[in-house]
């Protein structure tokens, strides 16, 4: 119902003869696949970004089409069941060049959107803070650079004239121009951010304290867990992308304070441009001390291994592949005991929790504190009474420290990460052990002589009893 000039109720007119309760957007789903018909992934963010879908078609070929992604004769059968379905919009499972995105519209005669632009779409929506509205524009701007089309076909001369004779510049130049010119101020703008975002950073840093990361799948259920461990508030909801700028929220663990930081997720073939424009969000990730793996234990095995793939796919290629990471398979409230022994039998390595139900969050807590002490390290400590600040935040770290007072200073002993431990060697009583990068201890090589340098000398073999030289005679006096 709406209000009619003179104030009285009357129904709401639907505009351009749309049918109440009909679907605005209506997509008809395409993918060239080697095999299988599944596209739930392309429905669900399809579905996130508010368009419903009314059919699909399937072309197991090895490679798409390069100029119109499906062959001649299956467009024309999408063509048709696009009609007979009331599609108004064709949607893509892959980034579809401009080439093929051109042929593609013009065969079926109608709009055809790709996986990416979805997802820049959904990004856009969900974007809430200034950094992550950034970030989609940037994207945005870097897919659509080299889609632009010349439509102002009038103005394709726009500097003709006395004294500024020649074809000047067509609107179409104009408009890349300006995209570009806004592309590198989206840059400038993210480097600023991304200054920012370091120095709240630095100020965690000085704490010292232990970083972990939740990454994973989109929808898996990180950002329950985050809850479920810190006891935060976060918002939650049943939908892809839900999360796109990273919070971090602080809890003990076994009196131990740690850091969890909950990420954007991950999807199979994530938009390039999106891993680019969102560089200052992925870092949390690749500087974490400890990566938890959130996978969505409820998919089938032939997906969730898919899943786990993207994941690492992703970590590989912002440079946190060599993390230490630690698999939480969440969502056990979902799972028939069939599927848990299957779990446990596939994935030992992996801890099965709920998030939603409070399942496992112990078992988990105490991995993680297991995981974290993996990388301690001994250290015994003399801190001199005038460095009182060092002595706090030791014991700001942890709370098993064994002190005792000299009269050089505090001497401590205690247990830190290796990469903490360094900040402290001058205050050590004993030379610390060398380690590597990794934190593992350095064995130093045998020693082996250069070839052709002489080796010991080799000692006498005593003489026997019966070898013995017989003693010599006594010297007389002249």
């Amino acid at each position: 119902m709406q209000k009619s000039r003179d104030g009285r109720q009357e129904p709401t007119r639907v505009s351009g003869g749309q049918q109440p309760g009909r679907a605005k957007q209506r997509a008809f789903c395409i993918a060239a696949l080697d095999d299988g018909e599944d596209l739930s992934e392309l429905r669900e963010l399809l579905r996130t970004a508010g368009v419903a879908v009314v059919g699909q078609v399937v072309q197991h070929r090895e490679l798409p089409h390069p100029n119109t992604y499906l062959g001649e004769g299956k467009l024309e059968e999408v063509k048709a069941l696009a009609r007979a379905a009331d599609a108004n919009v064709i949607a893509c499972d892959d980034e579809l060049s401009p080439r093929q995105e051109r042929n593609l519209e013009k065969a079926l005669g109608m709009p055809v959107v790709d996986r990416t632009v979805t997802i820049l779409d959904i990004f856009a929506g969900h974007a809430n803070s200034a950094e992550g509205k950034l970030q989609v524009e940037l994207a945005q701007l870097q897919y659509n650079l080299a889609r632009m089309r010349g439509l102002w076909t009038h103005l394709e001369r726009l500097g003709g004239g006395i004294g500024t004779r020649g074809p000047g510049e067509s609107q179409i130049e104009t408009d890349r121009r300006l995209a570009r010119d806004r592309i590198s101020a989206l840059k400038r703008r993210l480097e600023e951010v991304k200054g920012h975002r370091t120095t709240m950073r630095s100020e965690r840093d000085r704490a010292h304290l232990p970083q972990v990361a939740l990454a994973g799948y989109t929808n898996a259920g990180k950002s329950t867990l985050l809850n479920a461990i810190t006891g935060a508030d976060v918002g939650v909801r049943d939908r892809l992308f839900h999360t796109l700028d990273p919070t971090t929220r602080a809890a003990k663990l076994d009196g131990r304070p740690f850091l969890f930081t909950d990420t954007v997720g991950f999807i199979r073939k994530l938009p390039h441009q999106l891993v680019q424009a969102f560089g200052a969000t992925l870092e949390e990730t690749r500087i974490a001390d400890l990566v938890v793996h959130v996978a969505d234990a409820s998919a089938e095995e032939e997906e969730l291994l898919a899943m786990l793939e993207a994941v690492d796919d992703v970590l590989e290629e912002i440079g946190a592949g060599e993390n230490p990471r630690l698999l939480v398979l969440n969502k056990a409230d979902q799972l028939t005991p069939e599927r848990r022994t299957e779990l446990a039998h596939v994935h030992p390595e992996g801890v099965l929790v709920s998030a939603a139900t409070g399942e496992g969050i112990s078992a988990l807590q105490a991995r993680i504190l297991e995981e974290f002490e993996k990388g301690l390290r001994d250290i015994e400590l003399l801190i001199p009474y005038s460095e009182g600040a060092k002595l706090a935040e030791l014991h700001e770290m942890t709370h098993e420290i064994e002190r005792e007072e000299t009269p050089e200073g505090v001497r401590v002993r205690l247990q830190l990460p290796h990469t903490i431990a360094a900040r402290y060697d001058r205050f050590s009583t004993v030379p610390p052990d060398p380690v590597d990068e990794f934190g593992d201890p350095i064995v130093p090589a045998p020693s082996v002589p250069p070839s052709g340098a002489p080796g010991p000398e080799p000692t006498a073999a005593p003489e026997s009893a019966g070898d013995a030289p017989a003693p010599a005679a006594p010297a007389h006096a002249a």
